[in-house]
């Protein structure tokens, strides 16, 4: 039987070097029967686990022309963050649905298709199943993520929502939380608020599986994070414990005191940040991971200590800047 060719995008990214990682790992003591082909704008300057390089710019639809040619299985896990809508637009819509046109062309049998959680925008919500509530995207990214979601499910892919991702390559997430405890030194809200979180290296396991395995069938949206939400007060505290924040008697401060502090500190985190982190954000993901057949492993903070130091490198960089 001939290796399965497998087609990443964002090959270079947090997400998607994890994945190639994870890709060349061996299972059972042997490896992979696969054939890795990473596509990008423009070639790594160093190593990449990868067994081919195709240059394809999601912003120039001719660019992607033969990306997916003899390819079985398609991870498009690449996306622009940006402020800016046309450009995100570009990429994140008209771009994935070039790529998808293409998959479909080539005959490409299965599709793993990353977007977010955040395309639920900035309300509270509590143990919520898929589009329980409408989605409700407030940035440029997160709204053509959801429209590019479209895309990518009427080419029957699986379309994977996590929450906030944790884990070496994060310069987002934990980095933010520390910023806000700067600024606003307390247990917000008493750190009551429930998150969902997913490290990175279990992400990659689950998007592997599903690219692999002959189930889940695409063609839906799945919630993509750790099945066990995270209290706030104990992620940070777990942070405080590997040294990654300053340990300290936190003290409990209501959301509308956290809120003052916030304006007072001059921090540049908006107030809509600081409410991601400390208000409830749990999407209920028990589902993927029984369907995909895939251990969910320790949880985030179960693997804090492989990530602390990191993280550590990543705040003292962001300090001497």
């Amino acid at each position: 039987m001939s290796a399965l060719r497998v087609v990443v995008t964002g090959a270079t990214g947090f997400i998607g070097s994890t994945v190639l990682h994870e890709l060349a790992l061996p299972v059972d003591g042997q490896g992979r029967d696969v054939v890795v082909r990473a596509a990008g704008r423009r070639a790594p300057t160093g190593d990449i686990e990868a067994d081919e390089w195709a240059c394809a710019d999601l912003a120039d639809p001719r660019s992607l022309a033969g990306v997916c040619e003899e390819a079985d299985v398609l991870l498009h896990l690449a996306a622009l963050v940006d402020g800016d809508e046309s450009r995100c637009a570009a990429v994140n819509v008209r771009g994935t649905a070039a790529l998808m046109d293409e998959a479909l062309r080539a005959g490409v049998r299965r599709v793993v298709h990353l977007s977010t959680a955040a395309v639920y925008g900035s309300a509270p919500h509590r143990e919520i199943d898929v589009d329980e509530i409408a989605p409700a995207p407030v940035s440029a990214a997160s709204r053509t993520r959801l429209a590019g979601e479209a895309h990518a499910l009427a080419a029957g892919a699986t379309v994977l929502r996590p929450g906030l991702v944790l884990g070496p390559g994060d310069r987002w997430v934990v980095p933010a939380i520390a910023e806000l405890l700067d600024s606003v030194p307390a247990l917000w809200d008493g750190g009551r608020a429930m998150l969902s979180l997913v490290e990175v290296r279990d992400l990659a396991r689950l998007i592997v599986r599903l690219a692999l395995n002959d189930a889940p069938t695409g063609g839906r949206v799945w919630h993509a994070s750790h099945p066990e939400p995270v209290r706030v007060a104990e992620l940070v505290r777990g942070l405080a414990r590997h040294g990654i924040v300053p340990s300290s008697p936190w003290r409990d401060l209501p959301l509308e005191a956290c809120l003052e502090r916030l304006r007072e500190s001059g921090t540049r985190l908006s107030e809509r940040q600081f409410r991601l982190f400390a208000e409830d954000f749990w999407q209920d993901s028990r589902e993927v991971w029984h369907a995909a057949d895939c251990p969910p492993g320790p949880g985030p903070l179960g693997r804090l200590a492989d990530a602390a130091a990191w993280y550590r490198s990543v705040l003292v960089d962001r300090v001497a800047s």
